[in-house]
């Protein structure tokens, strides 16, 4: 059975055969999961406090456990820090994150997550752990660990690429 990838590799193969395009057959099943790890865990956000992007933001957060430069923030989060910004402003809005001016570097806001951003932390992550988990059910360790050790070495070779921090 063709997957959709090679499929599509062989339609533009047969459009414009001087076409490379050996690269959908990573980047599209790429694509294709995160389309449908989205759509499984979208449910948990309706009606939730937060998108799942701004938990991504927050997430970050928690897990570093201090405040945060704005800037190196959105590094890590592969996010432009225009973008970063907008998100932080809805989030400061509610109040679960609090910036400060750096008193380092009066340029660079320190981020933190407020008591009831971490609640909303403590309270969303572990559905959506439980969600991942259910999903990934039929796959053994092995192919767990097979997976993993893909992705990081992809992720590696991206990062050199276009130059992202780790």
């Amino acid at each position: 059975m063709q997957t959709p990838s090679a499929r599509a590799c062989e339609q533009w193969t047969q459009m414009h055969p001087e076409l490379d395009t050996s690269s959908m057959q990573v980047v599209g099943p790429l694509k294709r999961a995160q389309a449908l790890l989205n759509l499984a865990i979208e449910p948990l956000f309706d009606g939730a406090q937060v998108t799942s992007p701004e938990l991504d933001v927050m997430l970050k957060l928690r897990t570093t456990g201090q405040s945060t430069i704005a800037r190196q923030l959105a590094k890590q989060l592969g996010r432009s820090p225009a973008a970063l910004s907008k998100t932080l402003a809805k989030l400061e809005r509610r109040g679960y994150i609090v910036r400060q001016a750096n008193p380092a570097d009066r340029r660079a806001a320190l981020v933190r997550l407020t008591k009831e951003g971490e609640k909303v932390v403590d309270t969303l992550f572990p559905e959506q752990l439980a969600i991942e988990a259910r999903l990934l059910r039929g796959m053994s360790e092995e192919q767990r660990s097979q997976i993993v050790g893909a992705l990081n070495r992809l992720v590696s070779l991206l990062e050199v690429q276009v130059g992202a921090d780790r």
